[in-house]
């Protein structure tokens, strides 16, 4: 039952066998904001693209693949199941501008454009219900490759990013793009501390859930043989206990703080020194040299 320790979602894995760990977090930050706001209204071409360049970086990383592999395997499997969900299962009814007159009832018109049907399937008829016709046209298909690939995109950016930025690092770079909003008034440091508590937070809410299946595991409770009423109320009561001992643990967090008088630390108190190989250096200019290329590339290419 320790199948989510093997699943390092959204935590850092401490290590230097990763050339990304070198980088700074600043830049990749920035990069993250490409993964998440390049995909608007973007034609499919570049979400492809951009998926299958966040694949090409996950296998040149370095990383262990027991880091991610699992995690990998399994957003790809979820993303291309809502994907096909897409597809298949209809949105909304036929765009009426492709139905405003047939061509027929156009004296001498040349119909010059092609079918947008790609995939037709049915109808069916089970037990006197007629069921379909299956149609899969270009706007149902663009909206599973859009929807997949941005599902994909936004969560293993992310997760990539946590598993080799540790929590300090990272906050320490939210609030260095946020440092103007300190001359207005926002106390960014308090902020800044709040948000490191969160991100060290997760892995205490992993760690009750994994305890929870645990002991659903030592108890041999067997869902199956108590039914659908049963299964239903004892996923309440587990739900139940995952939420009381999380909130136990914040309120044990709330107390240390209160030990200490209030006392809080800035993210560069909590950021621990670290010298800057130099080969990281070229690293860092590389990688801003192509987040510029991927703009243009995107403000040129990218427009659907």
């Amino acid at each position: 039952m320790d199948w989510l320790k093997k699943i390092p979602i959204g935590q850092y894995v401490s290590g230097n066998s990763s050339w990304l760990r070198g980088i700074d977090p600043r830049i990749k930050l920035s990069w993250i904001l490409v993964f998440l706001l390049s995909p608007i209204l973007a034609n499919s071409i570049w979400r492809i693209s951009i998926a299958l360049f966040l694949l090409f970086i996950t296998f040149l990383s370095l990383l262990p693949p027991r880091i991610w592999w699992r995690s990998l395997v399994f957003l790809l499997f979820f993303s291309l199941i809502i994907g096909f969900l897409s597809i298949v299962l209809p949105a909304s009814e036929a765009s009426s501008e492709l139905t405003i007159r047939a061509p027929d009832e156009i004296p001498g018109a040349i119909v010059m454009t092609r079918s947008w049907e790609i995939f037709k399937l049915g109808p069916f008829n089970f037990g006197g219900i007629s069921l379909g016709p299956l149609i899969v046209d270009r706007r149902s298909a663009e909206l599973g490759i859009k929807t997949s690939t941005l599902i994909f995109t936004v969560i293993h950016s992310v997760n990539l990013m946590l598993i080799t930025t540790p929590p300090e690092d990272l906050v320490w770079a939210i609030k260095w793009f946020f440092s103007p909003l300190a001359s207005l008034g926002v106390p960014m440091e308090k902020l800044s501390f709040q948000l490191l508590l969160a991100l060290r937070f997760l892995p205490l809410v992993q760690e009750e859930l994994q305890n929870l299946f645990r002991s659903v595991g030592v108890r041999a409770i067997e869902f199956r043989k108590l039914g659908l009423k049963s299964s239903l109320d004892l996923l309440v009561t587990l739900g139940e206990r995952l939420l009381s001992n999380i909130l136990l643990r914040a309120e044990q967090g709330a107390d240390s703080l209160m030990s200490r008088e209030g006392l809080w630390l800035s993210s560069q108190q909590l950021r621990p020194s670290i010298v800057v190989d130099p080969r990281y250096l070229w690293m860092n200019l590389g990688s801003i040299f192509l987040l510029l290329i991927a703009i243009i590339l995107r403000c040129l290419y990218g427009t659907s």
